[in-house]
């Protein structure tokens, strides 16, 4: 879904965990990843986040989705690796945050 300032977000995550279980979940987000990412290098880079996005039916302006990487890039190198995407995943989750702490 989108919004006229960008992308809607539903938390879903809680719901997944319950249903999937913690293995299951984790499962899920690695297949999200290998969706979004370039086959080629194992990243998700600003190239391939914006054609998974058009594929997938969505629209998403190249702020939106450097803004996106910005967010998760833990290491500086402009791209998500797969620890970097799970981390990301689990921080954009208010549910699973409060859970936290």
């Amino acid at each position: 879904m989108e919004s006229d300032e960008g992308f809607d977000f539903e938390d879903c995550f809680p719901s997944m965990i319950a249903r999937l279980g913690v293995e299951g979940f984790v499962g899920e987000l690695c297949n999200g990843f290998r969706l979004l990412m370039d086959v080629n290098i194992g990243l998700i880079t600003f190239e391939s986040l914006k054609v998974s996005t058009y594929l997938l039916g969505l629209e998403a302006r190249d702020d939106e989705l450097l803004c996106m990487l910005m967010e998760g890039d833990l290491d500086g190198d402009g791209a998500l690796n797969q620890m970097e995407f799970c981390i990301l995943m689990f921080r954009l989750s208010p549910c699973l945050m409060d859970m936290q702490g």
